[in-house]
């Protein structure tokens, strides 16, 4: 009954997810309809234009989507350990998931909209055009986004937070109200008190959020890959985990408390998440004994460019202040993803392992 389960389950995904897909176009082009009824407007502009109400349309449905899914998925074979999680830590844990869909969602409708304006310039479309437009755009989203919350995993989640960090960086950057922010340091983005910085700082206490979500996921994969045989320490997996969330609610602060609040306190936190990543990679060999050497060796050379990054900035005076904040931040995303892959893979490998014994 479980194997059948299991084999049924992308299946009957897949038919929720399109079904969230249609609905959310539906709705996304009912209130194009409404807003540009008997008018025309521009692809995008600064201001209101179709792309601004399809990344509005795109980011609430996918909202509403990702939680759905999110909610959805604790029934899914494999998945049903999350039944225990307390309702509180659910909800946080359904709200960051969500929230960061979401505004992946907004900010790609944008793009592609800027895209598009800047391919047909000067082009004006009425109401029934622009139906299909914010209709396409908040069906697709909302489809991509049950898909992702509905079959949610730790590499998933990962990659969601590279996404999520990169778009949302780069967008602040874009649109910032300096534009030699950069000379400064990268906090700076999330020190002017506009809305350029308002995306900044709520991306970092998202992505913070996101990370504690993502700890919980990586201390059951862990402790998997103890009862498995592939870890020997029984505790790293509660070690890791909380590391992981000692991360995340530093990167929060940062976000939380921007340079102009106070920058002590800002500089604390930043140093803080710093620090524990920095001693959770000196302290690897013994936290994650028993995994594949490639990873420690691995792990040793993402160490080595970060105290070569830390070097050029000082005593050598070659990076500014900005780009080894930067890398840094780069070097650390950039470790979670690698690292998880080998998790990941580990876990598969020993999965395996029994099937072609049998074999």
């Amino acid at each position: 009954m479980r194997e059948r389960r299991m084999a049924q389950a992308p299946v009957r995904i897949e038919w929720e997810a399109a079904v969230a897909g249609l609905v959310s176009g539906g709705l996304g082009a009912v209130a194009a309809l409404i807003a540009f009824w008997g008018e025309t407007a521009p692809l995008w502009v600064r201001g209101w234009s179709i792309g601004a109400l399809a990344a509005i349309a795109a980011g609430a449905l996918s909202l509403v989507a990702a939680f759905l899914a999110y909610w959805r998925s604790r029934y899914q074979p494999g998945q049903e350990w999350r039944l225990a999680i307390p309702s509180w830590k659910f909800i946080l844990d359904a709200v960051a998931v969500a929230f960061v869909h979401a505004a992946i969602a907004a900010l790609a409708a944008i793009g592609v909209f800027v895209v598009l304006q800047g391919s047909f310039r000067g082009l004006d479309i009425d109401g029934p055009s622009a139906a299909v437009l914010v209709g396409v755009a908040s069906g697709l989203a909302a489809y991509a986004t049950w898909i992702s919350c509905g079959t949610i995993t730790t590499r998933r989640m990962s990659t969601l937070l590279v996404v999520y960090m990169t778009i949302s960086v780069f967008a602040a950057m874009l649109t910032t109200s300096d534009p030699l922010w950069w000379e400064y340091h990268f906090s700076q983005l999330g020190s002017f008190g506009d809305g350029s910085a308002s995306l900044f700082n709520i991306t970092l206490i998202a992505a913070g959020a996101l990370v504690v979500v993502f700890a919980m996921y990586l201390q059951r994969d862990l402790a998997r890959l103890h009862e498995l045989g592939s870890l020997r320490r029984a505790s790293t997996p509660r070690t890791v985990g909380v590391l992981f969330v000692i991360m995340g609610v530093m990167l929060s602060g940062v976000g939380l408390v921007s340079v102009s609040i106070s920058e002590p306190v800002h500089i604390a936190f930043a140093s803080g998440m710093f620090v524990v990543f920095i001693g959770m990679l000196i302290g690897s060999p013994w936290l994650f004994d028993g995994m594949p050497r490639t990873l420690q060796v691995l792990t040793w050379l993402f160490l080595a460019a970060i105290v070569v990054t830390v070097l050029l900035f000082f005593p050598i005076g070659y990076f500014n202040l900005t780009a080894l904040e930067l890398i840094a931040f780069g070097l650390i995303f950039g470790w979670i993803a690698v690292f998880i892959r080998f998790e990941t893979a580990t876990g598969e490998a020993q999965d395996a392992t029994p099937a072609r014994a049998d074999a």
